[in-house]
C-alpha cells in the first residue's frame, strides 16, 4: 500500500474499499445508499465528511460481510469487540497485515519515549474480544519480551455500576488487583500496561507500589481518561521509578494515539494518532464545524486501511484540538475526557 498523507492516499483507499474486485460486501452494498460516488467524488480528507457515520451498523452485521475480497483467503482476519460503554458491543475485522503494521507503529511509538526492549510486560488491561489485550501481546513478543495477562472483563464492571451495584464493582477491582499482586510478586515485570482506574487502584496498596518501583521501568496506560492531576500524582509521586506514557485509542479508531514524546511534565499530554490511516478531527458538536486551535470539541475518528474504512465516526469524548507533528493531516487532541452521555446512552467507564 502506498504511504502518502494526501489526497491520492484518500483516493487510493476509495478505489480499495468501492470496486468489485477488492472492496467488502458490506461497503459495496452500501454505496448505492450513499447518494455520491466515491470512486468520483470524494477526492481528499475534507471529502470524508460526505459519508454516513456507520459504526453503529456493527453491532449487528455478519463480520464476514466487512473483509474486504481483496484480501481473498489469506485475510488473517481476527475480530475484536468494543467495551459496551454505549450499548451493545460493536465488530470489527483486523487483517493480520493491519495488526502487524499497528503494533510496529506502537512499538515506533514506544521506543521514542525510551520504553526498555527485551523485559517482560505485564497488562492489566481488557483480553478475550478486544484488540488493547492482542496488542499488548504482539507488541511485548516483538519486542522481545513474554506478556503476563489479567482476566479482565469491563463489561461486568459497566453492568453492576449501572446498575448502582459499587460494592459488586469494588470487589471485582480487588479481584483484578489481586491478579496483578501475584505476577508481580512472582514474575520480573519490565512494562506495566494498565488503564487508568487499576493503576489508581494499585496505588492504594503501598506493597504493590514498593513492587513496580522496584521492577517496572516504564508504565503505558490507556483506555479510559486520565485527568492531568491524577497523572502528575502517579508519575511524580506514586511510580516515581518509572517512566510513563499514555494512550488514547478505541476499537472503532482500530488502534491507538500515542502520547507525544519530548513534552515538558508541565504540558498536557497530547496524543499523535497513525496517520494517515487513522485521523482525528477535533469539532463544535453543534455547527460540526472544526474548533481553532487550543480550543475545545468532539472527536471525530477517521479510519482508512485496507483493513476498513470507518469515517465520520463521532467519538464519546472531548478533547482541546492541538495541531499535527509536522503539518500533518488532521488534529492531535489533548485534555481528552468523556461526555456525560452518548446518544440516550449514560456513559459509564469503569475499569476501561
Amino acid at each position: 500500500m502506498i504511504e502518502r498523507a494526501d489526497g491520492e492516499f484518500v483516493r487510493e483507499m476509495m478505489r480499495w474499499h468501492f470496486s468489485p474486485e477488492t472492496g467488502s460486501p458490506f461497503w459495496l452494498k452500501r454505496a448505492g445508499t450513499l447518494g455520491f460516488d466515491p470512486l468520483t467524488d470524494v477526492r481528499d480528507f475534507d471529502d470524508l465528511g460526505m459519508f454516513p457515520n456507520v459504526v453503529d451498523e456493527l453491532r449487528d452485521v455478519g463480520v464476514r460481510e466487512l473483509i474486504p475480497r481483496g484480501y481473498g483467503d489469506d485475510h488473517g482476519v481476527a475480530v475484536y469487540e468494543s467495551g459496551g460503554t454505549t450499548g451493545q458491543p460493536k465488530r470489527v475485522a483486523y487483517a493480520a497485515e493491519w495488526q502487524r503494521r499497528n503494533v510496529e507503529w506502537f512499538s515506533e511509538r514506544l521506543d521514542a519515549h525510551g520504553v526498555p526492549r527485551d523485559v517482560d510486560w505485564l497488562s492489566a488491561v481488557p483480553c478475550g474480544p478486544h484488540n488493547v489485550g492482542a496488542m499488548a501481546v504482539d507488541t511485548a513478543m516483538i519486542r522481545g519480551g513474554l506478556n503476563f495477562s489479567i482476566d479482565l472483563d469491563p463489561r461486568w464492571v459497566k453492568k453492576v455500576l449501572a446498575q448502582g451495584r459499587t460494592d459488586v464493582a469494588d470487589a471485582y477491582t480487588d479481584h483484578l488487583i489481586e491478579q496483578v499482586g501475584h505476577i508481580l510478586h512472582a514474575q520480573d515485570v519490565g512494562v506495566l500496561f494498565a488503564t487508568p482506574p487499576m493503576l489508581e487502584r494499585l496505588a492504594q496498596h503501598d506493597d504493590l507500589v514498593e513492587l513496580v518501583n522496584r521492577k517496572v521501568r516504564a508504565i503505558i496506560w490507556g483506555g479510559t481518561h486520565l485527568d492531568a492531576d491524577t497523572r502528575d500524582l502517579l508519575r511524580d509521586e506514586v511510580f516515581g521509578n518509572a517512566r510513563m506514557v499514555g494512550g488514547y485509542g478505541g476499537t472503532m479508531m482500530l488502534g491507538t494515539a500515542v502520547e507525544r514524546p519530548g513534552l515538558g511534565d508541565d504540558e498536557p499530554c497530547v496524543f499523535d494518532s497513525f496517520t494517515p490511516y487513522t485521523t482525528l478531527r477535533v469539532i463544535d458538536p453543534d455547527t460540526g464545524r472544526v474548533v481553532p486551535y487550543g480550543e475545545r470539541g468532539q472527536i471525530v475518528v477517521h479510519h482508512m486501511s485496507r483493513t476498513a474504512l470507518l469515517v465520520n465516526n463521532i467519538e464519546r469524548d472531548y478533547a482541546t484540538r492541538i495541531a499535527p507533528v509536522d503539518g500533518g493531516f488532521g488534529d492531535a487532541v489533548a485534555d481528552v475526557a468523556p461526555v456525560a452521555s452518548f446518544g440516550d446512552t449514560k456513559v459509564i467507564e469503569g475499569v476501561y
